[in-house]
């Protein structure tokens, strides 16, 4: 009989680094979305998959500034927003869209891009 007490302490060790990188990578993005908090008076957000390239966490402040983050996955993601404390919205519907208050930047950008002008004018 084969001795699998090696190949099983090696995938526990893989496990459980794979467990600590996400609760680093978790820990961070919490601090972000705290951050944007206190920023802009209170944060809630959504997820969104957006891929291979993970999941986006969008932040809309209470005096309607937003943002966003990237989590590598969508575990990570609802780990951050556990851990900041972050009031999840199912979609990003009119409620919470209509939270949003955009600048010049994002009209430009917008405009740009749509009529064949340059990508973003103001930058």
């Amino acid at each position: 009989m084969a001795d699998t007490t090696a190949d099983t302490a090696g995938t526990e060790d893989t496990a459980g680094a794979a467990a600590k990188k996400q609760d680093r990578t978790a820990a961070k993005l919490a601090r972000q979305i705290g951050a944007f908090a206190k920023e802009h008076g209170g944060v809630e957000g959504q997820l969104a998959h957006i891929g291979q390239s993970g999941t986006r966490i969008v932040l809309v402040g209470t005096d309607g500034a937003w943002g966003d983050l990237v989590a590598p996955t969508y575990a990570t993601a609802q780990l951050a927003a556990e851990k900041a404390g972050l009031t999840l919205h199912e979609d990003f519907d009119g409620d919470l869209a209509a939270r949003v208050r955009t600048g010049p930047y994002e009209w430009t950008r917008m405009a740009g891009i749509q009529l064949g002008g340059t990508a973003n004018p103001a930058a």
